[in-house]
Formats: C-alpha cells, sequence, structure tokens
C-alpha cells in the first residue's frame, strides 16, 4: 500500500492513499491544533519554572490552592462559553497543576 503526506509538518506521518481528502483535511487542521496545543504547554511551562524558582527564592509554597481554585472557575466558565465540557477542562486544568507543583516542590528542594 502506498501512502501520501499531506502534512506541512516533517513530524507528521504519512496517511494511506485511500483516505477520503475531507478526513485528510480535518486531520491536518487536528495535527496544527495539536502542535499549536504543544508549543503552548512548552511555553506555560517555562513560564511557570520562573514562578516555581521565583517562589523558592522567596519563601512561598509550591501549591497556591486559592489561585488554583480561582483559575479552575474561570476556566470551567471559560469552557462553557466555548463549548467544551466544562468537567473536561477541570481534569484537563487539574493535571496541569498537579505537574506544576510537582515541578515547583523540585525546585524547592533544589533539584
Amino acid at each position: 500500500m502506498s501512502t501520501k503526506d499531506t502534512s506541512l509538518s516533517p513530524h507528521a506521518s504519512p496517511e494511506p492513499d485511500d483516505i477520503p481528502a475531507e478526513l485528510l483535511a480535518y486531520r491536518h487542521t487536528i495535527d496544527n491544533i495539536d502542535a499549536a496545543l504543544i508549543h503552548m504547554l512548552a511555553e506555560r511551562f517555562r513560564c511557570t519554572k520562573k514562578v516555581g524558582e521565583l517562589k523558592a527564592r522567596t519563601n512561598l509554597p509550591p501549591a497556591d490552592p486559592d489561585r488554583e481554585a480561582r483559575q479552575i472557575a474561570r476556566l470551567r466558565a471559560l469552557a462553557d462559553e466555548s463549548g467544551l465540557d466544562p468537567d473536561f477542562s477541570e481534569k484537563f486544568l487539574n493535571f496541569v497543576i498537579r505537574e506544576v507543583i510537582r515541578h515547583h516542590s523540585a525546585i524547592a528542594r533544589g533539584e
């Protein structure tokens, strides 16, 4: 079976020839969105690393439950306005927050 690569990304895998063009177009859009999400998450974590370093220098705790609760409420509202399941957005944000706190804790320990 031959394959064709309709993506502009050098990291995309080729698609089989028998995939409808409309599906390929949707997949290309999804691939671009996924790449943007990864780049945005990387930028977010670069910023939260700086926050962790600042917290460590100023002896602030790695977690800020009040801030986290406000962020979850804010992003649930944004998700609802955008037609995204607020429960999903909360689960996603909780995952990110746990990872940030893990990084902040490591920074505070000097790791």
